[in-house]
């Protein structure tokens, strides 16, 4: 604490700095006003993406959310660059969650023979490795060598190849054979790899102490929790929740922190519908509210659109505090969140569904309910 401004000041005051970029009440009203997407572009000019628009010719949802994501990537990489360690490292885990999602899209798409350079493209700015390590993934054989292969001489080499290596020898000593990522669903290796990179993160954040410690290891949690309750109720209607494969193949995914952890996720590894599922988080009063949104079915929101309320809520409370890092994994995940209400908007407008056009999560909203609510207190 004592010598935080004088290692990270700088780059701390960089991100709160950047908080004035989001677009405001104001403007998200002008947007959900307009009646084509060249007006939403002559909104847009008027706000922090002027620049990132300038050099498209037609506006169009996917352009919108490409340049709106090379601006991002634009101010991470600033940051970063900015930042020693241990900021830089912390910094470097939040690149890791999509390193492991390119990674898995890249062999994704492998399976189903899709082009690379196709591939490539869907591949998200921030977990880019070297050229010729992305188009070395898909270049393995369809066999338990290739996948071997594939691990041993190009992952291993990655930041995130640890995390590879901890499931191979988890499922190895579970009895499987070496070809196991031939053998397993695509998703579920990646759910077991996120897994890993929340407990790896949760280490890191604990390890650094403070404000740090407290507000992202929070953060952190609850993020473990939200992957437990989606991995159960994607789990509906697969393999995965056949009783035998409950307490083990499932069981396994749940990351070992947050509030259902281990209790709650215990009970989970049980559950085998939406039912026994909305009993389980009745007994945790932080989600059961979460889950009879879902339930209800209210307002058209899905338990995603609930998530997506909570967890920019505490995003924005990371930025209330001080000389802590949380605020920086704050800013890439509401700049996400922010991306997301834009191309749904554009997506509306489009489509000329103008009465659906209301439903996204605003950052920083004087009318989001939490902070309505906490003013009638």
């Amino acid at each position: 604490m004592a010598t935080f401004n004088i290692l990270h000041g700088h780059v701390e005051s960089l991100v709160r700095g950047m908080r004035s970029s989001f677009l405001a009440d104001a403007d998200y009203h002008h947007l959900t006003q307009c009646e084509t997407l060249d007006d939403v572009r002559l909104n847009l000019s008027e706000t922090d993406y002027e620049d990132a628009l300038a050099d498209m010719n037609a506006l169009i949802p996917t352009g919108l959310q490409k340049a709106a994501v090379d601006k991002l990537v634009t101010e991470f990489q600033f940051l970063r660059t900015q930042a020693i360690d241990p900021l830089a490292k912390f910094l470097d885990f939040i690149t890791y969650e999509y390193m492991i999602e390119n990674v898995m899209l890249l062999l994704k798409g492998t399976l189903s023979g899709r082009d690379i350079n196709e591939l490539i493209a869907q591949c998200h700015p921030l977990g880019m490795f070297k050229e010729s390590t992305m188009r070395s993934i898909p270049t393995f054989e369809s066999t338990p060598r290739g996948y071997q292969d594939l691990y041993q001489t190009v992952l291993v080499d990655t930041p995130v190849g640890p995390y590879f290596s901890m499931f191979l020898q988890e499922t190895a000593g579970r009895g499987e054979v070496s070809n196991v990522l031939e053998e397993v669903e695509i998703e579920i290796i990646k759910s077991s790899l996120i897994k890993y990179w929340i407990e790896d993160f949760a280490k890191y954040v604990d390890s650094l102490g403070g404000e740090t410690a407290t507000i992202m290891g929070e953060l952190l949690k609850v993020r473990a929790d939200t992957n437990a309750i989606n991995i159960t109720l994607n789990s509906f209607g697969t393999p995965l929740n056949e009783p035998a494969m409950r307490a083990s193949d499932r069981k396994r995914l749940y990351p070992a922190l947050g509030h259902l952890y281990p209790a709650g996720t215990a009970m989970l590894a049980d559950v085998g519908d939406e039912d026994e599922l909305g009993r389980v988080l009745e007994l945790f009063p932080q989600y059961s509210s979460i889950w009879n949104i879902h339930a209800a079915g209210s307002e058209g929101k899905s338990i995603d659109d609930a998530f997506y309320e909570r967890d920019v809520q505490m995003l924005e409370l990371a930025f209330e505090g001080q000389m802590h890092f949380a605020s920086f994994y704050a800013y890439v995940k509401l700049k996400e969140q922010e991306i997301r209400n834009l191309v749904w908007i554009s997506e509306c407008i489009l489509q000329s569904q103008k009465d659906e056009i209301n439903k996204f999560v605003p950052v920083f909203s004087f009318n989001s309910g939490w902070r309505a609510s906490s003013k009638k207190r």
